[in-house]
């Protein structure tokens, strides 16, 4: 099996202009296949359809959580209201400037050995495909990987729900 046979081709994607507030929203209601059921992450792709970047919930709550927060041990404190303020001076911050830009893809035809291999190395559960012409041709979702493994461990489409 290889990576071309259980991707999702890329339906929703992100631009670095996009604001996150943009972004999110698209997040929330991006389709997977033929489903509108949100996404815990997005390509982004410049004009030509190249991969720039990933965006995902944790680079939002990055963004979100102020970096000197960091160097405090904020546990004994609550601040109500921090976060939902914070999230509004976030909201017009661009994609390009939160995004993950060093992202591990894969080519159409890498085997699906290989894209467990880098999933589970790097500690990732989302994977772009990449097409012969250097675009993003699709995605590779953790769930995806899981339910070949199951029908290969159960030799078909046979599945048993237990009560």
């Amino acid at each position: 099996m290889r990576a071309k046979d259980i991707m999702i081709p890329i339906q929703d994607s992100l631009k670095a202009e996009h604001t996150l507030k943009e972004a999110v929203n698209l997040l929330r209601f991006a389709k997977k296949g033929e489903e509108k059921v949100g996404v815990k992450g997005l390509p982004v792709l410049d004009d030509n359809k190249k991969l720039i970047g990933m965006l995902s919930m944790r680079d939002v709550l990055k963004a979100v959580h102020p970096s000197y927060m960091n160097l405090m041990n904020l546990s004994n404190f609550t601040w109500d209201g921090m976060v939902e303020s914070l999230a509004k001076s976030a909201a017009d911050k661009k994609v390009g400037t939160v995004m993950s830009k060093d992202v591990i893809t894969v080519s159409e035809d890498d085997p699906l050995m290989e894209c467990v291999d880098l999933m589970l190395k790097n500690n990732i559960k989302r994977l772009p495909v990449i097409d012969k012409t250097g675009k993003a041709a699709g995605m590779i979702y953790e769930r995806d990987v899981f339910f070949a493994i199951v029908k290969a461990m159960l030799d078909d489409d046979y599945y048993v729900i237990n009560s």
